[in-house]
């Protein structure tokens, strides 16, 4: 069950398996809990590191300040347990159309496979057709199986190879 909060912060609220779960936009005061999440992946343990937050807090401010960006929270019972961005692009491609990009889902281990990521990206499918997106498009790292079963779930089809280059 999907509700809409009176609490003015809430974007969404949902009951799931242990209580309540809420997304919210990101406050720079969660970023510890949010790298906390970055890094507690098999990837992730390895690029992430809090000991200089320094680069974490001008790439929040940057997309903060940013409309076209948005970076948001998933709270259990108040608890930081989710997290994600999703940013705007647009495109001369598709008879010049936006895409929405989602980027570092992440749910705390102890959450993953209640439902909870599945709420997340529902969730910003719905903003994406708000803002007359005709995309939505992630990455996802070839290693991670599960992670692409779980897209492959809620409709994403690896139609494209993604290449990086790392500078």
């Amino acid at each position: 069950m999907v509700t809409t909060e009176p609490d003015a912060t809430a974007l969404m609220t949902a009951a799931v398996e242990g209580g309540t779960f809420s997304l919210r936009r990101a406050r720079k005061g969660d970023l510890p809990q949010i790298l906390g999440l970055l890094a507690d992946d098999q990837l992730g343990a390895i690029r992430e590191s809090a000991d200089d937050p320094e680069p974490y807090e001008k790439a929040f401010d940057a997309i903060d300040a940013d409309p076209a960006h948005l970076l948001v929270v998933g709270e259990l019972n108040g608890d930081v347990v989710a997290t994600f961005q999703l940013s705007y692009l647009p495109g001369l491609s598709r008879k010049g159309s936006w895409r929405a990009q989602v980027e570092a889902v992440r749910v705390s281990g102890k959450l993953r496979g209640q439902g909870v990521g599945a709420l997340m990206i529902q969730w910003a499918i719905g903003r994406a057709r708000e803002r007359g997106c005709s995309l939505v498009q992630l990455t996802t790292d070839k290693s991670r199986i599960a992670a692409h079963r779980f897209y492959e779930r809620l409709g994403f089809v690896a139609s494209h190879e993604g290449m990086k280059l790392t500078l």
